[in-house]
């Protein structure tokens, strides 16, 4: 279940950024924080028998905080404020939560850093103009 919820994972990672680089939306920003809560809740949810089944009620946070940091930076957005922070904390947050899970479920929240960093990164880059 763990193997299939990260290839899963690693599966939207490369959907969003093919789709990104195919059909160009406007906030590509946006774009890749909600996709990056999407799937961050899909592993959550896809996880969530096996973490119960293991852990009991512990499986509260040990989902819940991957769904909460990647929270953060859709959060952020909809307030207009410190995105690039919260985008920056919550790719560190789920990074150091996957590795400190990493022998068990914490594999699996780690393609979603990716679409973070990217989200980071594009607050860096250049404006397209709009001009011809």
């Amino acid at each position: 279940m763990i193997g299939l919820a990260t290839v899963g994972a690693i599966v939207g990672v490369l959907l969003v950024g093919l789709v990104i680089l195919v059909r160009k939306p406007a906030d590509t920003r946006s774009v890749l924080r909600w996709s990056a809560l999407a799937i961050t809740v899909l592993v959550a949810a896809a996880l969530t028998p096996f973490t119960v089944d293991d852990s009991g009620t512990a499986a509260t946070y040990l989902l819940g905080v991957p769904v909460v940091a990647a929270l953060l930076p859709v959060l952020a957005q909809r307030i207009g404020r410190l995105t690039l922070v919260a985008d920056l904390v919550a790719a560190l947050v789920l990074t150091g939560w996957g590795l400190l899970l990493g022998l068990g479920i914490g594999g699996a929240f780690l393609p979603a850093v990716i679409l973070l960093i990217a989200s980071a990164a594009g607050t860096w880059a250049p404006r397209r103009s709009t001009t011809a």
